[in-house]
């Protein structure tokens, strides 16, 4: 193993309203998928800020997380491995006025079986466990999740 091998962290959201889920439709190379709305940890940026704000860029609904799913490691393409956060909370102010980020088609409201239905359209192999995991009331406190404040320069702790 490459010992320079880092993880990519990202960040997605279980919104539940009245038995349905909120999804985004996602064109990719290999067609319209699907996906919690869901992204990358940038720089600098605190893993609840990060969630708050692609739950915005990819739906223009403000979400406010209250619970921590879990954590998940999930493989992608070309030995790339996700790290996800996976969140849950309030659906807040929708901004009708916001564009989507770029690729995202729109958002879809489906029940866990629309959205089992449609297994080939996945984006994430871990997008039906994390929407499972929530419907067996898993939730852990915010808490659990610590900051440091970023420095620059330097090795950081861990």
């Amino acid at each position: 193993m490459d010992a320079r091998w880092k993880p990519n962290v990202t960040v997605a959201a279980v919104v539940e309203r009245d038995g349905r889920f909120l999804f985004v439709e996602e064109q990719k190379r290999a067609g319209l998928l699907i996906n919690q709305p869901a992204g990358h940890l940038e720089p600098g940026e605190s893993i609840v800020d990060a969630v708050r704000r692609e739950v915005l860029e990819e739906t223009a609904y403000r979400f406010e997380p209250r619970h921590l799913v879990g954590i998940y490691l999930a493989p992608g393409p070309d030995d790339i491995a996700y790290l996800r956060f996976t969140f849950t909370g309030a659906l807040g102010e929708f901004d009708a006025s916001r564009a989507l980020d770029e690729g995202i088609v729109g958002t879809l409201w489906l029940t866990p079986d629309e959205v089992r239905a449609q297994r080939a359209r996945h984006r994430s192999p871990i997008l039906e466990r994390c929407m499972d995991d929530y419907l067996r009331g898993v939730r852990y406190d915010l808490a659990i999740l610590q900051s440091h404040p970023v420095t620059t320069g330097g090795q950081g702790n861990t």
